[in-house]
């Protein structure tokens, strides 16, 4: 297995169960002589954990969360992703901008020119002209938006985004489906409506295709 840095993302609508499988991939990983920095978005810094809060439970209007969630992204790929990544570090991140243009721009409408301008700006890798950071690989964790409901309504107490209703969610996931039709090499859809076994066989499948676990 190469020891390059990679770079993993975990996405899909809050309810999918996306987070129970991190620690197990990590655990993984680090079963196999490797580093890994376990993060999430927004936060993973003390300045985004701080405009998380703002985003997750005080009201404003979708620009204003694209803004803060973007600001706490420079953040975290400088203090954080891009530091692990130089050191060859495997990333296992929770959320990332795929996120943005899911949330923002499909469940809150915000124009995607706006999201990709801030996407341009805020993960240029450096030097310049050397393109964006993009996860090497992001796995999106596909559930019904009406199953996800059930599951977050058993959960603890909701922030803004998991207390919205069913019609919201199922604007979030289109806006996903819209991410991995433009980004398909990168994407891996997870059957995320099934048991826990079953989904983990599916994640670590995908990572193994990639050749990382050999």
């Amino acid at each position: 297995m190469g020891k390059g840095g990679i770079f993993i993302t975990f996405e899909g609508i809050d309810g999918a169960g996306k987070s129970t499988h991190i620690e197990a991939l990590a655990e993984v990983f680090r079963g196999r002589g490797r580093t890994v920095t376990v993060t999430r978005e927004p936060g993973g810094t003390p300045l985004a954990e701080q405009l998380r809060a703002l985003v997750l439970n005080q009201p404003m209007d979708p620009l204003t969360e694209a803004l803060l969630v973007f600001a706490a992204r420079r953040d975290h790929l400088r203090q954080v992703i891009e530091p692990a990544l130089r050191r060859a570090e495997v990333v296992l991140c929770d959320r990332f901008s795929d996120s943005s243009f899911a949330y923002q721009g499909g469940g809150q409408g915000l124009d995607l020119a706006v999201l990709s301008a801030l996407e341009r700006w805020v993960q240029a890798v450096e030097p310049p002209d050397s393109g964006l950071r993009h996860p090497d690989l992001t796995l999106w964790f596909d559930l019904p938006p009406a199953e996800a409901a059930a599951r977050l309504s058993q959960a603890r107490a909701p922030d803004k985004f998991e207390a919205k209703g069913a019609d919201f969610f199922a604007r979030v996931a289109n806006g996903y489906r819209k991410r991995a039709d433009e980004f398909p090499l990168r994407f891996c859809r997870i059957d995320a409506d099934r048991g826990r076994a079953a989904v983990w066989g599916d994640v670590q499948g995908a990572v193994e295709s990639r050749g990382w676990l050999e």
